[in-house]
């Protein structure tokens, strides 16, 4: 009875997983909350982190960004994007791998808060990585060589609405 429990469980955990995360909560206006809820006021752009990190390990703010990806199998992590065509990415996790955000949220403009830094990051996980992004595994297999990121570990989200999307 106990395998049977814990494979239901396990199962619907992983069928839960595969639309991406629910908001912990809705706003009137819209506004999607993930982890802890967090606001907008006093947010910088991604750009202006950018320039907040130049010379420093870790910078802690809430900042304001475009979401240019997030993983496929089930929103555990996102790619921001400047403005700045010619600037890195900056890879998202969630602290505590608590929260998730929606597969369909890239496009759309957020609110985070949390701990910016750089790291390297290892050929498996980039592997694992481009397979959550759906990559082909020649693209996979391209990857040879660990990588240093700018990552981004956040404890609140607030996907902004449609009213507030500048694209």
């Amino acid at each position: 009875m106990k395998k049977l429990f814990l494979m239901l469980f396990i199962g619907s955990c992983i069928l839960s997983c595969k639309k991406g995360g629910e908001p912990t909560h809705v706003a009137d206006d819209g506004s999607a909350y993930f982890g802890e809820k967090i606001d907008a006021k006093n947010a910088i752009t991604y750009d202006q982190l950018l320039v907040q990190l130049n010379g420093k390990d870790t910078v802690e703010a809430k900042v304001l960004g475009n979401i240019e990806g997030v993983c496929q199998v089930k929103g555990c992590w996102m790619n921001i994007v400047s403005e700045d065509k010619d600037a890195e990415s900056m890879f998202v996790k969630f602290k505590d791998y608590g929260f998730f955000m929606p597969l369909d949220a890239a496009g759309k403009n957020v609110v985070m808060r949390g701990k910016a830094y750089r790291e390297v990051t290892s050929v498996d996980e980039l592997r694992h990585y481009a397979e959550d992004e759906g990559q082909s595994a020649e693209e996979i297999a391209k990857i040879t060589e660990p990588m240093e990121e700018l990552k981004f570990l956040a404890d609140g989200v607030v996907l902004l609405p449609a009213s507030k999307q500048s694209n």
